[in-house]
């Protein structure tokens, strides 16, 4: 359980996400390398077909082949201010190039996010407000 009270948790993850850019991807570790291991659906990374499964070559350059999770953040976060992957992928033997957009998270984002914090650190069902519950 979180030690924090609902109102700070929903202040501080609301403050995190606004106006940050992301992919809509999880990425998952080989050993060595990184795959794709799930797409959200209609986000940055579905709109430009990345898919599960797409093994990442290369990302803005920079060689993901002997890489790591922690690499790949890395290299998201090195392009915040332009906001554009362009990725080589392996996809059945054959490799693609892909241009990501990256993109804010829209407000339903966060509120979801929010609500499964509440939810999971809190015990708050999603149809309770955390502005509205009474502080502990």
């Amino acid at each position: 359980m979180c030690t924090s009270s609902p109102r700070e948790c929903e202040q501080a993850i609301r403050q995190l996400s606004s106006g940050r850019r992301y992919l809509g991807a999880r990425i998952e570790e080989l050993n060595p390398g990184i795959v794709v291991k799930a797409v959200i659906d209609d986000g940055p990374a579905a709109r430009a077909d990345l898919r599960p499964g797409d093994r990442l070559m290369a990302v803005n350059g920079r060689s993901t082949l002997e890489g790591d999770i922690k690499d790949f953040k890395q290299i998201l976060y090195s392009a915040k201010e332009t906001g554009v992957l362009w990725i080589i992928i392996k996809r059945q033997g054959v490799l693609k190039k892909i241009d990501v957009r990256l993109e804010p998270y829209s407000k339903a984002q966060i509120d979801k996010m929010v609500a499964q914090h509440l939810l999971q650190g809190h015990g708050i069902p999603p149809t309770v407000s955390a502005t509205s519950t009474p502080q502990q």
